[in-house]
């Protein structure tokens, strides 16, 4: 078993920023992106949390993102913000963009943020938890660069495209779910590798279209969609609604940078957000509580809800800090103290 090591919170968002600022991100951009990715670890769903933060520096040393970039904000509609990340990480683009969809959402009563040219690799929940917070009903989705297969297909095509929502419950943790469209993300694929790990059958195939446990052999290959067709329909609705339908790239147009400079990692993101007062009234209060009874019957089979072993992990880790691999740790260290 790997030597793990535990900080507190405050170290890593130390550390985190450190990592960023030390390898050229603006103040903006470090804060933005510490901000998910602590969260994430926090949460401990590993494969998005200070893991990416390698990425993040690779990314930027490749050009495949301008970490000092400023994002341009349109008003596109009564209904619909536009913001062009300029290149930038998405992360910095949301935080820019959501006040404005907020606003457009509460008067309206359902807004778009539609984010273009960004460079993204976050997880959304906590997007969408951002707008249920403010008592709004959330729905994110994003393509990524070409690594699954569709149903029935043997090499790739479409992204992983994740899809999120949150449902607020006032009094208590909203209802969330964030998963992508693939049998799993990506991220646990490389974590699998890194840690000298076999896959389970099922998640991918290799480069001839078989399928194997082998995890280099699957990120050479071919991921596959959760649920067969299912899961491939979805994926294709998130290329159509936060592509074209946003005037932004398919997955397989786009590609991860790389050390030639070549990538093309630049897509789009769409976040709906809904207000239940504007649709309800003076009604709100009675129809969430009526929502309830469906949370409250699920758990009453003695199933759970989707994030609520994240809750839970959110507690241990503010009492005691995150847990990770120590080489992991020492590696980002490795980075932040490199001008």
């Amino acid at each position: 078993m790997s030597e793990e090591i535990t900080i507190s919170l405050q170290d890593a968002e130390s550390l985190s920023l450190a990592v960023l600022q030390h390898n050229g991100y603006s103040q903006a951009h470090a804060e933005a992106i510490t901000c998910n990715v602590l969260a994430v670890q926090r949460d401990e769903c590993h494969s998005h949390g200070l893991y990416r933060l390698i990425g993040c520096v690779q990314t930027a040393l490749n050009g495949g993102v301008d970490p000092r970039a400023e994002p341009t904000i349109t008003d596109q509609a009564a209904s619909v913000v536009r913001v062009n990340a300029n290149r930038g990480c998405s992360l910095l683009s949301f935080e820019r963009g959501k006040p404005h969809l907020i606003e457009k959402a509460k008067r309206s009563g359902i807004a778009a943020l539609a984010i273009n040219n960004s460079f993204h690799f976050s997880a959304l929940w906590p997007e969408v938890e951002a707008l249920s917070a403010q008592g709004l009903v959330a729905l994110a989705m994003t393509p990524s660069h070409a690594f699954v297969a569709p149903a029935g297909g043997t090499s790739p095509l479409l992204g992983t495209n994740p899809i999120a929502f949150s449902w607020p419950r006032p009094g208590n943790t909203p209802y969330t779910f964030d998963f992508a469209t693939s049998v799993v993300a990506r991220g646990e694929i490389e974590l699998h590798r890194r840690a000298g790990k076999t896959i389970p059958e099922g998640w991918a195939i290799d480069s001839d279209g078989n399928t194997t446990t082998d995890p280099v052999a699957a990120l050479a290959g071919a991921m596959l969609p959760f649920g067969n067709y299912k899961g491939s329909a979805l994926s294709t609705m998130v290329e159509l609604l936060a592509g074209p339908m946003i005037g932004d790239l398919l997955g397989h147009e786009t590609q991860a940078a790389n050390a030639e400079k070549t990538g093309k990692p630049f897509h789009g993101e769409l976040i709906i957000a809904i207000s239940p007062e504007a649709f309800l009234g003076k009604d709100t209060e009675g129809h969430l509580k009526h929502a309830e009874t469906l949370f409250e019957e699920i758990v009453g089979q003695g199933a759970r809800l989707p994030s609520q072993r994240r809750f839970e992990a959110r507690e241990r880790s503010r009492a005691n800090g995150i847990t990770f691999p120590k080489a992991l740790y020492d590696e980002l260290r490795a980075l932040a103290a490199q001008a």
